[in-house]
């Protein structure tokens, strides 16, 4: 990452093992050499007191603010804080407040066993910033240079989605995931409250598993006092027939407070036919998330096999420069494998 700055860039050191320390001030990229010592000179040891190197790590990242720069807090983590203020609750009081400076934060997570992820969402949620986890080299790559420009440079703040399903159309969605991302549905408009971030070349995917109107597979019996009818009949205006739903993104630009908004209606034009006819990248997306939702024993995918899963992403796999579609293939054969046992 040192590698991929520019010389103006800065960069500053705080470990938190122990008490916290700093241990490179804000130095410039065009001294690449003390900045390359001073992590070759990094050992880990003592216990772990998150809270005080986060708020170290901060002070440096306000010292040397550059205004309509990017000013990122990187967090490398196992999660496990466990000297001071060490609740989710107490660590995302301290980030919130930090955040007002302009300053974004990244989590990266390491280690197995104590690899707290639930800490490293909520930290990297509440810092207007994004949470990876490394488990290799090849993913520090990934995650770190590769894809450096979309995880590191904001190009929108509190990116809000909203997505609503036309009733004479779909019976019943789901959407999948996003559990820790929802907001209120009186949240949308609210430029008050905090959402995610979009970084330069990012894209977001949002998987929903809808019921089509009339379909056997539908689950849920009509109600009683006609609210659905109700709701039919508000929309089966024929300026809106067709469309199987509408989907609206509010957004700022780094910086500002106020929200932009976009709207778009999804109709028949926007459909496949079948799974086949999707995009490469739609087809592979499905084929995580059908993953996810098996390793969590979700009901909904109980009888759709780890054999359908490989199947359908070694049929989208398609450009693979770095092999992660095929690290994932793997792990998928390796999960049908231990799920015979």
């Amino acid at each position: 990452l040192v590698n991929r700055l520019k010389p103006d860039d800065t960069v500053s050191i705080v470990t938190y093992a122990g008490n916290a320390g700093t241990v490179l001030q804000p130095t410039r990229v065009a001294e690449k050499s003390k900045i390359l010592s001073a992590i070759d000179g990094l050992e880990p040891g003592g216990s772990t007191g998150g809270a005080e190197g986060i708020e170290a790590a901060y002070n440096l990242a306000k010292q040397g603010f550059v205004k309509d720069g990017v000013n990122r807090v990187m967090l490398a983590t196992d999660g496990d804080f466990n000297v001071g203020p060490s609740s989710d609750e107490d660590l995302k009081r301290i980030i919130e407040e930090r955040r007002k400076d302009g300053i974004f934060l990244t989590v990266l997570g390491f280690g197995r066993g104590n690899l707290n992820d639930s800490l490293m969402q909520t930290l990297a949620q509440n810092g207007n910033g994004s949470a990876a986890y490394i488990d290799t080299l090849a993913e520090a790559q990934k995650t770190l240079v590769e894809e450096a420009e979309s995880t590191l440079f904001p190009i929108a703040s509190d990116v809000k989605f909203q997505v609503e399903f036309n009733p004479e159309r779909i019976a019943e969605y789901r959407l999948i995931g996003y559990e820790t991302r929802a907001l209120k549905r009186e949240d949308f408009n609210n430029d008050r409250v905090d959402a995610g971030d979009i970084g330069s070349g990012h894209s977001v995917t949002a998987i929903y598993e809808i019921t089509p109107k009339g379909s056997p597979a539908v689950m849920n019996d009509d109600l009683r006092y006609g609210a659905a009818d109700k709701a039919s009949a508000e929309v089966s205006d024929s300026a809106h027939q067709g469309e199987l739903a509408f989907v609206k993104m509010r957004y700022k630009k780094p910086g500002e407070d106020k929200s932009a908004l976009i709207t778009t209606p999804v109709d028949d034009g926007n459909a496949v036919a079948t799974v086949d006819a999707a995009p490469q990248d739609v087809r592979f997306s499905v084929a995580v998330a059908a993953f996810g939702q098996k390793l969590s024993h979700v009901a909904a995918v109980d009888t759709y096999s780890y054999q359908a899963i490989a199947d359908l992403a070694a049929a989208s796999r398609g450009v693979d420069s770095f092999g992660y579609r095929s690290d994932f293939l793997g792990l998928v054969r390796l999960a049908a494998g231990l799920s015979q046992r």
